[in-house]
Order: structure tokens, then C-alpha cells, then sequence
């Protein structure tokens, strides 16, 4: 067994005894932390579903195969394979979505080609915005969206852009 599987179970037992050596009310304190995260929960739920809905949608209605198309001649110029331009339009609105396009070019063009290698790095080094945006300004109170949301779109851009800069020197 590697000593790195052993760190998670390590560090839960020396809290544990700790806790003990402490005097600390171990399953109070937990169901207080849990009475806490149901509103949190709540707060959050109605961004999330909102995002999942207009991910599905945006996908589901074509309007993503639209703009893929559109853009795919203006990829092309900044050194994007055209066949990762789905992946690059997909992975800020969907995980899931994009995790299945990463599969299927995959199982096409193989790990070790260049547009494997391309979608790999334009999957890793990219974020599903939109939800990480619902997630983190359904916290807050305010809610000017527009500023963070494009200066993220815009960085996971630049890194698929580097990236497939890298794969093609590499």
C-alpha cells in the first residue's frame, strides 16, 4: 500500500483523538455544521438549477453546433484544432457535456494524437464557468455577473489557446 492512501484515514483519526483528548462533542458538533448547510443549500439550489437548464438547453437546441460552426474558422487562425472547437464552446456551461466530447475524440483520434492531446489540455485547463459562477454569487450579495463571468470566459480562452500552443511545439 502507498503511504499517500493512508494521509485521508491518518488525518481522521488524529482529529478524532484529538477531539477526545480535547473534550469536544464530536456528534454535536456535527449535526450543528449540517443545521448550518441546509440553508446554505437552499440559497444555492435555485442558481444551480438554473444553470443545469440553460447548459441543457443551450446544448439540446442546436445553438451550440451554431456557434461551434461560426467559430470554428477564427479557432482555427489562433491554433485550435477545429475539431476540439465543441469542447472549447461546451466545457464553461457543462462538465458532463464536455467530459463526454473529451471521450469521443478520444476513442477518434486517439490520446497521443496532437487533437488528443489538444482536447486533453483544453479540457484541464478550463473550468465549467457558469456554474462555478452560480455557485460562488449565490453567496453573495452582490450580483454583478458580467465582469467576473467574461474575465473567466476569457482566461479559460487564453488557456486553450496556450495549451494547444504547447501541444504543437511539444
Amino acid at each position: 500500500m502507498k503511504w499517500a492512501a493512508l494521509v485521508v484515514p491518518l488525518l481522521f483519526f488524529t482529529l478524532f483523538f484529538y477531539a477526545l483528548f480535547k473534550k469536544v462533542r464530536l456528534y454535536d458538533c456535527f449535526t450543528d455544521g449540517v443545521k448550518e448547510a441546509v440553508p446554505l443549500v437552499l440559497s444555492i439550489f435555485p442558481y444551480l438549477a438554473a444553470i443545469l437548464i440553460l447548459s441543457s438547453l443551450f446544448e439540446e437546441s442546436g445553438l451550440a453546433k451554431m456557434i461551434t460552426d461560426f467559430l470554428t474558422p477564427a479557432f482555427r487562425l489562433l491554433g485550435i484544432p477545429p475539431e476540439i472547437s465543441p469542447l472549447v464552446l461546451i466545457k464553461p456551461f457543462s462538465g458532463s457535456g464536455s467530459t463526454a466530447l473529451l471521450s469521443e475524440l478520444l476513442a477518434s483520434y486517439g490520446a497521443d494524437s496532437y487533437i488528443g492531446r489538444c482536447a486533453c489540455v483544453a479540457y484541464g485547463s478550463s473550468e465549467t464557468v457558469f456554474y462555478i459562477s452560480a455557485v460562488y454569487f449565490a453567496g453573495t450579495k452582490h450580483k454583478k455577473l458580467l465582469l467576473p463571468t467574461a474575465i473567466a470566459l476569457f482566461a479559460n480562452f487564453c488557456g486553450v489557446i496556450a495549451g494547444c500552443l504547447l501541444c504543437r511545439v511539444m
